[in-house]
């Protein structure tokens, strides 16, 4: 009896002594567009706590462009890595990311921005977890109309900018979904000023957003919509810059960057009213974690798995934040 048990004790061992070594085999690239993104390095903390916790090798790549995506991939088959996430500065690419992950025998995920294929359609085999796009922008409208009720305005006579960046299809979901929240409250189409933007940055919204306050002198109440919380400022900024008062404006960014909390911190109230935070934990530890499970135990991850966001204003935004948990 007692060899008995010895045996099943030391054939114990030998399983976690197995899968401690099957963990530390693992490797997992995670490659962004922006590695200088708040979000992607918040992406890749959260990451690197999947990699702690399961004690598996998270590699962090930045690749800007095309070129050096394939590079990255190519890096990640030469150091004998099993798979890699990836958020991609160009969803086109997406025929040649699959094709280069095949050839080096990488498991492939994407993370915020789905690939799509040559005919512009989301390449579904791949899976994806993304944001709701169009939620988020519901999230944004909605907090505006709650606050334009609050304050009393004559709905009728608001104008709506809406700093467009048309190229990605997750900037159009967003403020359309902004947009017709606003619509479906009463907000005038008509009262809905464009103000592409060539750039996703605030300088580029503050003037997309100056030409269309200065088009309508007549308008004396303002909100703002657009891709994120730049863009947003941008046009708050841009009220600023014609006298216009910030009680006069409401603005809702998307994303709660340290743009927007520096903007919550300032000692009197601006036009930015919120935004509405995404938290990058689950996009980082949560696709660390399904890529490694999809690795280790061949569980593949779902196909497509989205988020949403959650509003925050000047008054609330530390416990939003820590809610999310990116405190």
């Amino acid at each position: 009896m007692k060899l008995w048990k010895q045996a099943i004790l030391a054939g114990a061992a030998l399983l976690v002594a197995v899968g401690a070594a099957s963990a530390q085999d693992v490797k997992i690239g995670f490659v962004v567009k922006q590695p200088e993104e708040p979000w992607f390095q918040d992406e890749w903390k959260f990451a690197q706590e999947a990699a702690k916790e399961k004690g598996f090798t998270l590699v962090e790549i930045g690749a800007e462009d095309g070129e050096k995506v394939q590079a990255a991939i190519d890096n990640l088959g030469a150091q004998g890595a099993q798979g890699f996430i990836i958020c991609t500065p160009d969803v086109k690419l997406g025929p040649g990311i699959v094709a280069k992950a095949m050839a080096n025998d990488l498991k492939l995920m994407t993370v915020d921005d789905r690939l799509v294929d040559n005919a512009g359609n989301p390449i579904e085999d791949v899976p994806h977890m993304g944001i709701s796009a169009t939620k988020i922008g519901e999230t944004v409208g909605q907090a505006i109309v709650d606050e334009v009720k609050k304050r009393g305005w004559d709905m009728a006579s608001v104008g709506a900018i809406k700093v467009s960046y048309d190229q990605l299809p997750t900037a159009v979901d967003r403020v359309a979904g902004a947009t017709s929240v606003l619509e479906a409250n009463g907000f005038p189409a008509a009262n809905i000023f464009n103000a592409p933007q060539a750039k996703t940055d605030t300088e580029v919204a503050l003037n997309a957003a100056t030409t269309v306050i200065n088009a309508h002198p007549e308008i004396q109440h303002w909100v703002a919509v657009g891709l994120n919380d730049e863009a947003v400022l941008g046009a708050v900024r841009a009220t600023e810059s014609v006298g216009i008062p910030a009680a006069n404006v409401v603005g809702v960014g998307i994303g709660g960057a340290e743009s927007a909390i520096n903007e919550f911190k300032k000692p009197s109230e601006t036009g930015f009213f919120g935004t509405v935070i995404i938290s990058p934990k689950r996009h980082g530890y949560e696709t660390a974690l399904n890529m490694y499970e999809w690795i280790a135990n061949d569980a593949e991850p779902e196909k497509l798995i989205l988020t949403s966001g959650q509003l925050a204003t000047r008054g609330d935004y530390e416990q939003v934040r820590k809610d999310l948990g990116i405190e």
